[in-house]
């Protein structure tokens, strides 16, 4: 029961010792403190027989400890915008429930996967989508192969050693010395390293720990073959390395 012109439910905010948050709850002021902390479960992870509660004022002062549980939660003063705070006695540490490393993860195999209906995979597969649309995939592995025999074919067409100059859309050209010319580890299809004539590139010839080539820092550089155009071109000076 409720006295009268008090609400039946009461907006509480809940922290515990085992969490870094607050959780906003709504809670019946009709509950024995065992019940609510049979609720409190699980919002905190607690087991309740290892629950203290303390009640705070919304401006976070100390009120009162709730340690009676026979007692209704609505017979303390709590109102909305109050903070229960639960301290845990099980023994556990802060954020031990927080860590979703330390959860078991349920794994199904392909082999039972697939024999499921109504899943995501049986519908892309009914539906011919993705890798399941053979056409689909032929279509894009021919693809793959017809760009990357391309720049092959471009790649062996420049020498390593060749003065070149460098033309990408958006960008000025630059000019410099073909270094390198082949595959890369750090991105798929062929690749042309290039040492500029000044210090507008973005590394010294090394991509993720790997030397392919060597230049100063922010000398070298890496192009697609479809941007490089080799030729009798002088070097030039692009007064980078003028003093002020």
């Amino acid at each position: 029961m409720s006295v009268t012109g008090t609400p039946a439910v009461v907006s509480v905010s809940i922290s515990s010792t085992l969490n870094s948050f607050r959780a906003l709850k709504r809670y019946a002021r009709g509950l024995t403190i065992a019940e609510f902390k049979c609720k409190l479960e699980l919002v905190v992870g607690s087991p309740a027989s290892c629950m203290d509660l303390e009640l705070y004022t919304p401006d976070d002062k100390f009120v009162m400890k709730l340690d009676s549980d026979e007692a209704l939660l609505g017979s303390y003063p709590i109102e909305d915008g109050c903070r229960i705070h639960v301290t845990d006695r099980s023994g556990a540490t802060i954020g031990e429930y927080e860590d979703v490393s330390r959860v078991e993860k349920f794994e199904l195999p392909d082999s039972e996967y697939d024999k499921r209906r109504g899943t995501a995979r049986s519908f892309m597969k009914h539906s011919k989508l993705g890798q399941y649309n053979t056409e689909e995939m032929l279509k894009k592995e021919t693809e793959r192969e017809e760009k990357l025999a391309e720049e092959k074919a471009l790649a062996e067409a420049i020498s390593v050693g060749a003065r070149c100059e460098v033309r990408a859309a958006g960008q000025p050209s630059k000019r410099g010395t073909v270094m390198y010319v082949g595959l890369t580890e750090f991105k798929p299809g062929y690749w042309i390293g290039i040492k500029y004539d000044e210090p507008l590139g973005k590394h010294d010839g090394s991509v993720d720990g790997k030397q392919y080539f060597e230049c100063l820092p922010k000398y070298g550089a890496f192009v697609k073959p479809r941007n490089v155009t080799m030729g009798d071109f002088p070097e030039e000076d692009y007064g980078l390395d003028d003093e002020m």
